[in-house]
C-alpha cells in the first residue's frame, strides 16, 4: 500500500491554508499512512491544527527564507520533505505556489505528476485519480504505475479535513540546504491594480454572476448600467455573496459599451475564466449556455433569474428559474436583506 505525503507551504502566521485541509481529505483517501510536509517561515501552529486529523507525523521544514515564495528555495524544500518521508504518492493543493513549483519537484524526484485533481480512489488495491482536461471539458479516470506520483488537488474539491481533538502529531526538523544561488529572488512588496471593492470571494457561499442584460436596455427603454451597479453591489454586500460575470460583460469596455467599473476578467467564470465551486449559484441576465456548461459545473445548487424561459442556461441548465426582471427582483431581494439586518 503507497506512503501518502501531503505536501503544502504554510501562511504567513504559520497555519495551513484551507485548501491544503482539502488536499488532506484527498490523501487520506489513498489509503495507508499519511504524512503531512510544512514548509515556510513557521510551521508550528500548522502542525497544531492538524491534531486529531489521522496524520501519522509531520515533517517541517522552517527556515525564514522559505516564509517568502521563491521557486529554488520552494522546490529544494519540497523535494527534501518528499525524500525524507520515502512516500511514493504526493499530494499538494492547487495553490499558485505548489502549482509554480510541482512539476519541477516530480522531476528532481524521477516522478509524474498530474494536475487539476478533483477525485482519488482505491480500486481493487490499484489507485485511480480523476482529473480534467481541456478547460474542464473532459474528465477522465487514470492510473499510473511510476513512483512518486505527485497529485495537484484542485480546491474545493473534497471538503476540509475536520479534527477531531486529541495531541498533535510528532514534527520531525527536516533540513534543506539553500545555498545563496537559491535565494537570488526577493519579494519586497505587492503591487495589485486599483479595484476598488473586493468583489471575489472564495469562501462564499452564494456565486453572483451579472451578464450582459445589466446594461441592456430595460422595460423603461434606455440602459440603466447605475442603478444596475447599486443593485449588485448591494446585494454583495448584504450577502457576503462572491461575484462572477459572463465574457460579453467584460468585453464590453471595448466596444465603447457602458460597463460595470467594478467588473474586470477576474470575475470572469466559464469556458475562458474560472470554474468556481460554491456551494451555490444565481445567474442574473445571463443568456449563454456553453459559459454556464463550464464555468458552473461544480455550483451544486444553480438558480437563474431570466425573462426568458426558454434560454439556453434556463433549459436544463439551472434547477430553478425564476421568469421575471432580474432590476425588479434585486431590488426586492436587497430590501428584503436590508430590513432582515436592521
Amino acid at each position: 500500500m503507497d506512503t501518502t505525503l501531503l505536501l503544502s507551504p504554510t501562511e504567513p502566521d504559520g497555519t495551513l491554508p484551507r485548501a491544503a485541509l482539502e488536499a488532506l481529505s484527498a490523501a487520506k483517501a489513498v489509503g495507508g499512512t499519511v504524512i503531512v510536509g510544512l514548509f515556510g517561515g513557521k510551521t508550528g501552529p500548522a502542525a497544531a491544527q492538524l491534531a486529531g486529523t489521522g496524520v501519522a507525523k509531520v515533517l517541517a521544514a522552517e527556515a525564514e527564507p522559505l516564509a517568502q515564495p521563491r521557486y529554488g528555495t520552494d522546490a529544494a524544500a519540497c523535494a527534501a520533505l518528499a525524500r525524507a518521508s520515502g512516500a511514493t504518492v504526493i499530494v499538494a493543493p492547487a495553490l499558485s505556489r505548489m502549482a509554480r513549483v510541482a512539476a519541477g519537484v516530480a522531476q528532481r524526484l524521477g516522478g509524474r505528476i498530474d494536475t487539476h485533481v478533483t477525485q482519488v480512489s482505491t480500486e481493487g488495491g490499484a489507485l485511480s485519480a480523476t482529473r480534467w482536461y481541456y478547460k474542464q471539458r473532459i474528465e477522465a479516470k487514470l492510473q499510473r504505475a511510476e513512483r512518486p506520483w505527485v497529485l495537484l488537488v484542485d480546491p474545493g474539491a473534497y471538503p476540509a479535513a475536520a479534527a477531531a481533538g486529541g495531541a498533535a502529531p510528532a514534527v520531525e526538523p527536516v533540513k534543506v540546504e539553500l545555498g545563496p544561488e537559491l535565494q537570488r529572488s526577493q519579494v519586497t512588496g505587492v503591487h495589485a491594480p486599483t479595484s476598488g471593492e473586493q468583489t471575489i470571494r472564495p469562501d462564499a457561499k452564494l456565486l453572483f454572476v451579472a451578464g450582459a442584460g445589466w446594461t441592456k436596455k430595460q422595460a423603461d427603454g434606455k440602459p440603466n448600467p447605475e442603478k444596475a451597479g447599486e443593485l449588485i453591489l448591494g446585494f454583495l454586500r448584504a450577502a457576503g455573496a462572491s461575484l462572477g460575470t459572463s465574457k460579453s460583460l467584460t468585453d464590453q469596455a471595448g466596444e465603447g459599451q457602458k460597463v460595470l467599473e467594478f467588473m474586470t476578467h477576474l470575475n470572469q467564470v466559464g469556458q475562458t475564466g474560472s470554474t468556481p465551486r460554491h456551494p451555490r449559484g444565481l445567474s442574473t441576465c445571463c443568456h449563454g449556455e456553453e459559459p454556464h456548461v463550464v464555468g458552473w459545473r461544480f455550483i451544486r445548487e444553480r438558480r437563474a433569474i431570466n425573462l426568458d424561459a426558454n434560454c439556453g442556461w434556463a433549459r436544463g441548465k439551472a434547477d430553478v428559474v425564476y421568469v421575471a426582471d432580474a432590476f425588479a427582483v434585486m431590488e426586492k431581494v436587497n430590501a428584503l436583506l436590508a430590513a432582515k439586518k436592521g
